[in-house]
């Protein structure tokens, strides 16, 4: 079926405006590829390589193509016949085999940034211009970076957490890697939540990354060693639920069943690993119930995070959720679906297209009139920001995650 439902919903499409940068373009070239009718490497580098991976395409697709697996079945073979070499291979092994997997140098890195700022070394950057030396674009994501705790604040892992009031069930919480490094007072608020709503939290030992960067960027051998050592740290956590706070990183856990489809000692454990994966918003929704509130008074608009959305199926939770608060007015903004262009490593790699995507995200944004945009994943948050500062609403609008707002609101929270 070539029927071009998926265009419509296809931001690079939208932005670039070729059949090659669209999903059913893609597919195209992927199968004249595997048929060997194109060389893969010239027909498909650069339009897998400026696909989101958003999987906008899916929802609308009618014959059900789960374009994201084909997506990285691709890249991964596209990986292998191009695995870069000197400097940039060098950075890439770093990046995905020793830095994110790594929980101790996550935190250490998030130490440094918030030393950085307290020491006053962050007014020093900005006033001298040294951030615009940075290499891609890093300087302007810098200006992103709010709300920064100190190294004491962290999640101990191993540790429990008793549930405030009546034990609704116990959770076992992924903290994340992004979130490590940049945002653990919303790891901490998110903990908090949830204890408030009636949920026992353990942080289990071992975890790591989810792998989501690396199966999207083709690295599924260490993808699926990622996903083997989650699971087995969350199987002993002796939890009846598995949540995140990252549209992304719930994504991925739900993805593990097909990304060890094929080794027979891990596909059932998958299985049943994925059946008890949450997000945060969706398991207090469905199972928990939100303390006493204060009054919240705002406007607000709610950006849905791509994978929440497409791959966990979450929209509806995290707007009824907000719509609890007293006093706060929910504004649904156009395309709140579409993506904001940030796509994990992409608003750093494809800077120009993520940015020209972001702009249009703005402006629809500036048209809701929001004092307050909540969003359900880290990457999200960030590209928000990043956007507020570019369009000129600091000061009129926050970003927030969609937990730092609902802890906000609580008029009492357990202490940690």
């Amino acid at each position: 079926m070539r029927c071009g439902f998926c265009l419509a919903a296809c931001p690079t499409y939208r932005h670039l405006g070729r059949e090659t940068h669209s999903p059913r373009g893609r597919l195209a070239l992927v199968k004249a590829a595997t048929e060997g009718q194109l060389d893969p490497v010239a027909a498909l580098r650069q339009p897998l390589d400026l696909c989101l991976g958003c999987r906008a395409c899916e929802p609308v697709c009618p014959a059900g193509v789960v374009y994201g697996h084909v997506l990285e079945e691709a890249r991964a073979a596209l990986f292998q016949r191009t695995r870069p070499s000197g400097l940039k291979g060098w950075a890439q092994r770093f990046l995905f085999e020793r830095l994110v997997p790594n929980t101790r140098l996550l935190r250490f890195l998030g130490g440094l940034l918030w030393f950085y700022e307290k020491l006053g070394i962050r007014w020093l950057a900005r006033t001298t211009g040294i951030l615009k030396w940075l290499p891609m674009h890093l300087g302007e994501f810098e200006t992103a970076l709010t709300d920064l705790a100190s190294p004491t604040e962290r999640l101990p892992h191993g540790a429990l957490y008793p549930a405030a009031g009546e034990r609704r069930a116990r959770v076992a919480f992924l903290t994340g890697c992004v979130a490590e490094a940049l945002l653990h007072r919303t790891n901490r608020r998110t903990v908090q939540l949830l204890r408030a709503c009636g949920f026992e939290v353990f942080i289990p030992k071992g975890q790591t990354c989810c792998g989501a960067l690396h199966a999207h960027a083709g690295e599924l051998e260490i993808a699926r060693k990622l996903a083997k050592q989650n699971i087995a740290a969350f199987e002993a956590s002796g939890a009846e639920f598995y949540v995140s706070n990252a549209g992304g990183c719930g994504a991925q856990l739900l993805e593990y069943p097909h990304l060890l489809r094929d080794d027979p000692e891990w596909a059932e454990r998958a299985s049943q690993f994925s059946a008890r994966v949450r997000d945060v918003a969706e398991l207090i929704a469905t199972h928990g119930a939100l303390p006493a509130l204060r009054r919240v008074n705002e406007r607000l608009t709610y950006q849905d995070s791509c994978h929440l959305a497409n791959v966990q199926k979450v929209k509806k939770e995290p707007r009824d959720l907000l719509r609890r608060l007293p006093g706060l007015e929910l504004v649904e903004m156009a395309e709140s679906d579409r993506c904001c262009g940030s796509a994990g490593s992409y608003s750093l790699l494809h800077f120009d297209v993520s940015m020209r995507i972001l702009d249009e995200k703005m402006e629809q944004l500036r048209r809701t009139g929001a004092t307050v945009v909540t969003t359900g994943n880290p990457g999200c948050l960030i590209q928000l920001r990043l956007g507020i500062h570019r369009a000129g609403l600091a000061g009129q609008v926050r970003a927030m995650h969609t937990v730092d707002l609902l802890a906000e609101a609580c008029e009492e929270l357990p202490k940690l």
